[in-house]
């Protein structure tokens, strides 16, 4: 159904790389998330209050927090919308990870509230008319919000949104807790076993659970987590595409919503070229990655010696070496001195978060193992962490 409204509705929808075209995506999947969470809570009320059942009832409620999240959501995207301005010059993405906050926040009070009147059924247990009508009910429940789930998950995933993302999982948590209501309202009925409240109670863990996860997945955008391999591999395949540029390093991205990155690296060109020359590429490079990869980039050039025998050969007994200390370790800006004793290797020693060393570690292995290789080689290494 999804498809077909987004197809009837939203110009260019498979052009999700637009911005007009995410926020059509979120404004459809909100509307129709309220309708549906509507009419599910109307029905599940109405068996709730004719069975006196407080797992239905609560189940009902969670339903109508759904439909106020989307609303949430909705309003998360049309704020997401708004263009720069002189207090936000970075536009105002972030917002939609903000309303995915505010949906994950509501979603844990409400899971909260609903353990308590849970505890307080299991305490204090009162009968339970569990009717053929609740059961069916109960059954269309699970079916919408498993649609629901699978359509928001597949939108999120392609338009990118945290937003999106948190109400498939929070939709998923629903097909769970309302499967227990249903097994817990036929068990009361069909063996006289009153689990109504332990019912609740799971309903209640389930609702918490979803919104931890969806707390998660907003709070990471917005304190900063790394780009997708799949973005950083894209990145390094478009920069290497140019022969002037022999590698690069120091990517670091900032993200400010869906849509508005801006990234930094630095790009290793060959020390003998034509720096006129060489600064028309690296201005390329930065407007294709705009145009390609809808950010805005800034490339730093670093001069470097690639076509002296002795230098390649030592940064590559260097680059082995690293890699004994952690696979993950690469290096870069690596320069020879000599002296008239020794010759001082000059280099950045870049360290994956995931290295379990830490920096001084690496670093004075680094300085230990250099010699080895050579008796005449010392080593000056900056150790930095890598970004991506």
């Amino acid at each position: 159904m999804i498809q077909f409204l987004a197809r009837r509705f939203i110009r260019d929808c498979d052009n999700v790389e637009d911005p007009a075209v995410r926020r059509a995506y979120g404004a459809l999947c909100g509307c129709v998330g309220i309708g549906l969470n509507v009419l599910l809570f109307l029905g599940k009320l109405l068996a709730g209050l004719a069975t006196g059942s407080v797992a239905v009832t609560a189940d009902a409620v969670n339903n109508l927090s759904d439909a106020g999240s989307s609303v949430v959501t909705l309003l998360g995207f049309k704020l997401a919308a708004k263009i720069p301005d002189r207090d936000h010059p970075f536009g105002h993405g972030r917002m939609e990870y903000v309303s995915g906050l505010v949906v994950s926040m509501a979603i844990i009070l409400m899971g909260v509230e609903l353990a308590r009147t849970a505890l307080e059924q299991i305490l204090r247990p009162k009968p339970v008319d569990f009717t053929p009508l609740a059961a069916g009910i109960l059954l269309v429940s699970i079916a919408v919000k498993t649609y629901m789930a699978l359509y928001n998950r597949s939108v999120g995933r392609r338009i990118g949104s945290a937003a999106m993302s948190a109400a498939a999982r929070d939709s998923l948590g629903d097909c769970l807790a309302t499967a227990a209501v249903l097994l817990g309202g036929l068990a009361g009925r069909l063996w006289d076993v009153h689990i109504d409240g332990w019912c609740g109670g799971a309903v209640a863990l389930f609702i918490l659970w979803s919104g931890v996860g969806a707390a998660k997945d907003t709070i990471d955008p917005l304190l900063g987590q790394p780009p997708s391999p799949e973005f950083v591999a894209r990145v390094r395949e478009l920069a290497l595409s140019y022969p002037e540029i022999i590698g690069i390093h120091d990517l670091i991205v900032h993200d400010y919503g869906p849509g508005r990155r801006i990234i930094s690296l630095h790009a290793e060109v060959p020390a003998s070229g034509d720096i006129l020359a060489l600064h028309d590429v690296v201005d390329a490079a930065e407007r294709r990655l705009g145009e390609e990869m809808g950010c805005l980039a800034t490339i730093h050039m670093d001069p470097v010696v690639h076509d002296d025998g002795a230098t390649r050969e030592a940064r590559e007994r260097v680059s082995a070496l690293v890699r004994l200390i952690d696979p993950g370790i690469t290096i870069h800006d690596f320069r020879m001195v000599p002296g008239p004793t020794h010759t001082k290797l000059i280099f950045d020693a870049e360290v994956p978060y995931q290295c379990s060393l830490p920096d001084q570690e690496v670093r004075r292995r680094i300085q230990e193992g250099v010699p080895t290789l050579d008796g005449r080689w010392s080593a000056v290494a900056e150790v930095e962490k890598s970004y991506v």
